[in-house]
């Protein structure tokens, strides 16, 4: 990494900064000033003792725990179910004609229209959550998969099948290598709708996990604790999100040219 890139990323690290200094300022004074209720908008210091507060009470810490875990579970379960569907899609053609209009059906829905039949079906569990976290996923890395499939050149394939590779060898050697940079990036994009499928699992009458306390706070018009459990939930999706970013960027260089 050259001293350029490194000053790059700093100037954008200190840009993001100052945007979150401004808009902590703004908040603060609007809430010391009376410009807003201080029982509708706590300021932004007292929120942040809040999540401090938040942060070492061992009872939320549990709670989150065990958001991450689901979440986590959810999105192993997903990449390779959905990626095995999505080059099942991508390689026949008779199958991605069929199965493309059905992959298209849930993509364009909210996914929040179908957690009763969920509940339903599995019952307010643990089962429940990690199901629906799938459901919220799956589509995503289905169709992420197919489209980095479909970057591959044809060159290379033709050149491991004329070299005897098998089916395996070429999705190991030839497939992964080439799309695993931009599958990362779906996986990232699914990462998203797989905590936000969790947090609205957690939230439909569960007993558990950061989306329930979110909902009792809320219940209880504990604006401190409900905008402090926000911010948790914020820290812990860029959390989340860099990880993937920085596993893109390991693995940004063996895309197959």
């Amino acid at each position: 990494m050259n001293v350029r890139t490194i000053a790059g990323a700093a100037a954008s690290v200190a840009s993001r900064l100052v945007m979150v200094g401004i808009v902590a300022g703004i908040w603060e004074l609007c809430a010391r000033t009376g410009m807003v209720d201080a029982k509708l908008l706590p300021s932004f210091t007292d929120t942040m003792v809040r999540l401090w507060h938040q942060v070492a009470d061992p009872a939320v810490r549990l709670h989150l725990l065990l958001t991450s875990a689901e979440v986590l579970l959810a999105l192993v379960i997903s990449i390779p179910l959905g990626a095995a569907v999505g080059i099942l899609v991508a390689e026949n053609r008779y199958w991605g004609d069929v199965l493309r209009p059905l992959l298209y059906f849930p993509m364009s829905m909210p996914k929040s229209v179908f957690l009763p039949l969920f509940v339903l079906l599995l019952g307010i569990t643990l089962t429940e959550k990690v199901a629906f976290g799938v459901f919220s996923t799956v589509f995503i890395i289905v169709m992420s998969t197919a489209t980095a499939i479909e970057s591959v050149l044809p060159n290379h394939v033709m050149v491991a099948k004329s070299c005897g590779a098998t089916r395996m060898q070429i999705i190991s050697r030839v497939y992964v290598p080439s799309m695993l940079p931009l599958l990362l990036e779906g996986v990232r994009l699914a990462m998203i709708f797989d905590l936000t499928g969790i947090l609205i699992a957690e939230m439909y009458g569960a007993r558990s996990g950061i989306g329930y306390l979110i909902t009792s706070w809320g219940d209880s018009f504990a604006i401190g604790d409900l905008l402090a459990g926000i911010l948790l939930v914020s820290f812990v999706a860029i959390l989340f999100n860099e990880a993937i970013r920085g596993l893109e960027h390991v693995f940004g260089s063996w895309r197959t040219t």
